[in-house]
């Protein structure tokens, strides 16, 4: 039988799998085979500017043909909808894509609306309203972008400004580009 020196030897001469690794292209356009006899600390070098260019933190991203729905969603940085989400979530970021839906309670620093919203939205920092974008329900900005095409309707106001006295049937409806 093997000893235990030799199975936790870490001296060991036997090779890691590295099929599941992350590509990383050399900066220097070594070959694959190159890059594998360099020594660890110069392949993670190399990774770390590609990794710097992307902002970190975790992201969720439902795509096309995908329903989520009766979930709460947390610890999420960035939440990217592509299909239909039913949920409730507090996070840094939502984006929804052109064809994706999200019907639900969202607190978010930034919104970027290209499909459908309805429901709760109240975004900390920054709105915005693409020309495909449309948003029903009661809606909290601090900042609010909309573009040309893009809809909002509803109660919607001013973060930390009172909501105006209203009748349960009241509704204010902004489309940009249109008087």
């Amino acid at each position: 039988m093997l000893g235990k020196e030799r199975l936790f030897n870490k001296d060991s001469n036997i090779r890691r799998d590295t099929r599941f690794a992350p590509y990383s292209p050399s900066p220097s356009g070594a070959s694959p085979a190159e890059a594998e006899t360099k020594p660890a600390e110069a392949q993670v070098l190399a990774a770390t500017p590609a990794e710097s260019e992307e902002p970190r933190g975790s992201k969720l991203i439902v795509g096309p043909n995908i329903k989520l729905k009766g979930v709460e969603i947390t610890d999420c940085d960035t939440l990217v909808v592509e299909g239909r989400v039913e949920a409730t979530m507090d996070s840094r970021e939502i984006q929804i894509a052109e064809q994706g839906a999200y019907a639900g309670t969202v607190g978010v620093d930034v919104a970027e609306i290209r499909g459908n919203f309805q429901g709760e939205l109240t975004v900390r920092k920054r709105l915005v309203v693409h020309s495909t974008g449309k948003i029903t329900g009661k809606i909290r900005y601090a900042k609010l972008v909309i573009a040309e095409g893009g809809e909002i309707s509803g109660d919607v106001n001013l973060l930390g400004q009172p909501a105006a006295i209203a009748t349960p049937f009241a509704e204010k409806r902004v489309v940009a580009g249109q008087v």
